[in-house]
C-alpha cells in the first residue's frame, strides 16, 4: 500500500496518523508513506524522528482577528497546492489521508482532483473548519465521536472511535520505579496537552505544597516552554514536575487518576483503558468543542469538569480527594470510562481503507 497521509498543528491531530500509520505498517509491512505537514509545527520535528519521509509545506490558518493577513495565507495555499501537484503525482499513492489540522485542506483537495482516493478523520465532538471543507473531497469520513456523524454526508460518514485507543492497549507499562515513584502509593498525573498551558502552570506552581501532605504521588508535565518557571521552585518528594513525557501511553497504564485538557486523543486514550479524569477544557479552542467532549463524558459519569475559571487548588484537591478516597465513586468512573472505549479503531480504520483502495 503506498499512503500519503497529512495531520498537524497539535499532538491531537499528529498521533491519531501515527497510529493509523503504525496499524497499516502491521497489516501490510511492506508499504510506503509519505507524510505531508508544515514547515514549522510540531509535525516537523516529530515525523522525521520516526523514520517516515516528510513533506513540508508552507502553510498557516485563516487569521480571523488580522483580516488583511490573509491575502498571504491564500498565496501560500496557492503555492502549496502547486507543489503538492507535482508531489502527489510523483508518489502516486493509493490512498490519501487527511487526520486534522489545516495543513490537511490543500493535501486531500488537491489529491482528490488529481483522481485519487481519499479519507478524512475527525477527532472532535464538532469538526474543525478544515474538515467541514474537505467533507466533499472525501471517499470516507471516520469520526471519534458519534456526536458529529450528523456534520457529515450519511454515505460517506463512520463511526471509527480515536486510531490511539488502540496503541494505548498495546503500549509497554512504564515501571513506577523508573520514573522514581512509589508502587505502593496512588498516582495522579496532571497533563495539560502536548504544549502544556500558560493559565494551568501558574496555577500549579501555587498547589504544588499542599500536594506534600497527600498520600498520593502527582507527576506534573509541564509542556517543554514552561518547565524552566519550576526548575527554582521547592517540589516535595511525592511530586515530580517533568517538561515531557516521552513513554505517556506506558505512564497512562499506571496512572490512578489524570488531570487533563479534554482534546479527543486523550479521551481515546483514557476511555481506552478505563482511567478516570478530572478534566479542565481547553477555553481556547473553535467552538468551545473541548467542553462538549468532556460534557459527553462528565454525563456517562466518566468524568469530572472543572471549567479554567474555575481552577483553583482548593477544587482541584477537592475533586482528587473525592475521587481516590472513595472506592465506589472510583470504581464507577473507571466502569463507565471503560464502557465509552472504542478498543479496535486503527483496525476499522484500516478495513474502510483497505475496501476503498480495493474498489468495493
Amino acid at each position: 500500500m503506498k499512503v500519503i497521509i497529512s495531520a498537524g498543528g497539535t499532538g491531537g491531530h499528529i498521533y491519531p496518523a501515527l497510529a493509523i500509520i503504525h496499524k497499516i505498517k502491521e497489516k501490510e509491512p511492506e508499504s510506503e508513506f509519505l507524510y505531508i505537514g508544515t514547515t514549522d509545527r510540531m509535525e516537523h520535528t516529530i515525523i522525521p524522528k520516526e523514520g517516515i519521509p516528510y513533506f513540508p509545506i508552507s502553510i498557516s490558518g485563516i487569521d480571523r482577528k488580522h483580516l488583511f493577513r490573509n491575502f498571504k495565507v491564500l498565496k501560500d495555499y496557492r503555492k502549496s497546492v502547486k507543489d503538492l501537484k507535482k508531489k502527489i503525482k510523483e508518489f502516486h499513492p493509493d490512498i490519501v489521508l487527511g487526520v486534522g489540522g489545516y495543513v490537511t485542506a490543500p493535501v486531500i483537495s488537491t489529491a482528490k482532483k488529481l483522481g485519487y482516493k481519499t479519507f478524512i478523520h475527525e477527532q472532535n465532538s464538532i469538526p474543525g473548519v478544515s474538515n467541514k471543507f474537505l467533507s466533499k473531497y472525501a471517499d470516507k469520513i471516520g469520526v471519534s465521536l458519534e456526536e458529529s456523524i450528523k456534520y457529515f454526508p450519511k454515505e460517506k460518514v463512520f463511526f471509527s472511535g480515536n486510531p490511539r485507543s488502540e496503541e494505548i492497549l498495546n503500549a509497554k507499562i512504564v515501571p513506577k520505579k523508573e520514573l522514581g515513584l512509589s508502587k505502593d502509593k496512588k498516582l495522579v498525573l496532571i497533563v495539560m496537552g502536548s504544549l502544556g498551558s500558560t493559565t494551568i502552570n501558574q496555577k500549579l506552581k501555587e498547589m504544588i505544597p499542599v500536594f506534600k501532605e497527600k498520600s498520593y504521588e502527582v507527576i506534573i508535565v509541564t509542556g517543554k516552554s514552561y518547565y524552566e518557571q519550576f526548575k527554582n521552585d521547592r517540589i516535595p518528594n511525592n511530586v515530580k514536575v517533568v517538561p515531557y513525557l516521552d513513554q505517556m501511553l506506558g505512564v497512562l497504564k499506571q496512572t490512578d487518576l489524570i488531570v487533563t485538557r479534554a482534546g479527543a486523543s486523550t479521551i481515546a486514550e483514557i476511555t481506552s483503558i478505563g482511567l478516570p479524569s478530572i478534566m479542565v477544557p481547553s477555553p481556547y479552542v473553535t467552538h468551545n468543542h473541548q467542553l462538549k467532549n468532556a460534557q459527553a463524558l462528565e454525563e456517562k459519569n466518566a468524568t469530572i469538569i472543572i471549567e479554567e475559571k474555575d481552577f483553583t487548588k482548593e477544587i482541584l484537591i477537592e475533586k482528587i480527594d473525592f475521587i481516590l478516597n472513595d472506592t465506589v465513586v472510583y470504581e464507577k468512573m473507571k466502569k463507565s470510562a471503560k464502557a465509552l472505549g472504542v478498543e479496535d479503531s486503527a483496525t476499522r480504520i484500516y478495513k474502510v481503507i483497505r475496501t476503498l483502495i480495493d474498489g468495493e
